[in-house]
Formats: structure tokens, sequence, C-alpha cells
């Protein structure tokens, strides 16, 4: 690892600030950037709660979340890295071996020594990590080289191996709450820079409320459905 792997490596995340978003899906283009733009989680991240006081004062270690799909792991993962000023990286439970958990410890470490810059190492679909896999990151869990979150949609007491889960501090997330949901697509259709605002669309507070509903909680699923109303409906049709 050199300066010039961990400048091409870095290129390769797309979470950082400033990052290339025009091809992305809606999704992707209005994840939150702060604390305060999240959809639901109120009892994590409402003022004074224990998640939010340890991010804002950066007092975390190692944390685990869990819940059901479109709840917001990935951007709470994604907005605690940029609210705390460290570099997000990003390892699928399902794709990634020990030598991508290797490789993301050892720019972590080079980011540190050479920037002081912390790392943030997020785990998506941690339940699929074996134990080998697991106990890769335990050393460095220990010694701080990585914050480390991991996301899963499975109970992590049954899921997630005992050595690591003593090590993390869990915290459920819930899905997020119809009124939430509808105030996102709100702002999907407002935002011009991320979201659709270019489109000029009028919907209907009842077509609004409805797609809404239908997420189930999912502000995946809603922005992704928005996106589809909007671009596959003919330029000046209701």
């Amino acid at each position: 690892m050199d300066l010039f792997s961990l400048q091409e490596a870095e290129a390769r995340e797309g979470f950082e600030p400033g990052a290339d978003t025009s091809a992305m899906p809606l999704a992707a283009r209005m994840r939150p950037r702060a604390l305060d733009e999240v959809a639901g989680q109120k009892h994590l991240l409402a003022s004074g709660k224990l998640l939010r006081r340890a991010i804002e004062t950066d007092r975390f270690t190692s944390l685990i979340f869990y819940g059901p799909p479109g709840c917001g792991k990935t951007t709470l993962a994604a907005v605690i890295a940029q609210t705390t000023n460290a570099h997000f990286m990003m390892l699928n439970g399902v794709e990634s071996n020990v030598a991508d958990i290797r490789e993301k410890i050892a720019q972590a470490q080079m980011r540190m020594s050479m920037h002081g810059r912390k790392t943030v190492l997020f785990v998506d679909e941690l339940h699929r990590f074996n134990k080998a896999q697991q106990d890769v990151l335990l050393p460095h869990l220990e010694k701080g080289t990585v914050r480390f979150i991991g996301a899963t949609t499975e109970n992590p007491y049954f899921a997630i191996n005992s050595p690591l889960l003593s090590r993390s501090q869990v915290f459920p997330l819930e899905p997020v709450p119809e009124e939430e949901l509808a105030a996102l697509l709100k702002r999907a259709l407002a935002d011009e820079v991320r979201g659709l605002g270019a489109f000029r669309v009028d919907m209907e507070e009842d077509a609004l409320n409805h797609l809404a509903a239908k997420a189930d909680g999912d502000a995946r699923k809603a922005l992704t459905a928005l996106e589809v109303a909007v671009l596959s409906t003919p330029a000046g049709e209701d």
C-alpha cells in the first residue's frame, strides 16, 4: 500500500462529499448528509438520545445496526462518518472475503499515519460474514484501527459471533413512519440538485401519500417508486 494506491482506492468509494452522483438512482442521490436529515429513527437520533450524543461528541467505537431493508442502516453509517470527519469505507458480507478486509484495514492504517484521519469501516449484511471473517476484524477493533459499523437484517444476538458482539454496541433501527416518508418524497420533488426538482412535478397529496403507504417503511422503495413514476410520465400528463 502506497500513497498512489490509497488515493486510487479513495476515488472508488463514492461516499465522500463532492463525489459525482449524477448517474446514481434517486435513492442514492438523496442520501442524508447530516443527522437532522435522516428519516425516522427518532428513538436513537432525537436530541439527547445516547447514539446522537455518542456521534456528536465523537465518542463511539464499534456499532451494529439491525433492522429491515430501507430503514437507513447504510445511510446512517455514512452520515456518522461525515459528522465525525472520518473516511467512509464499505464492505458487503456477501461479496467480501478476508483479503478484502485486510486491504481496507491497511488503507485505514495508512490514512491515519499519513493524514491523521480516522476511518469508518462499514460492513453491510454482517450476518453473512463467517467466523474467520469476523475474527479478522477483532484485533483492529481492539486497537481502534477503524471505527467499525456493521449492519444486518437478522437479530445480531443470534447471527453474529459473541466476540464481535462483546466489542460492539447494538442499536435496533425501525421502519420509517409514513409521514416521514411523505416528507422525504416532497423534498426529493423540490430538490433541483440531487432530486427531481428540475422536472417541475406537481403531484397530488393523495398520490404522494399512497407511495409512502405502499413503501412499508422502506425509504429506498419509496424513492425508487417516485423516480419511476416521474421518469415514466410524459411531459404535460397528470
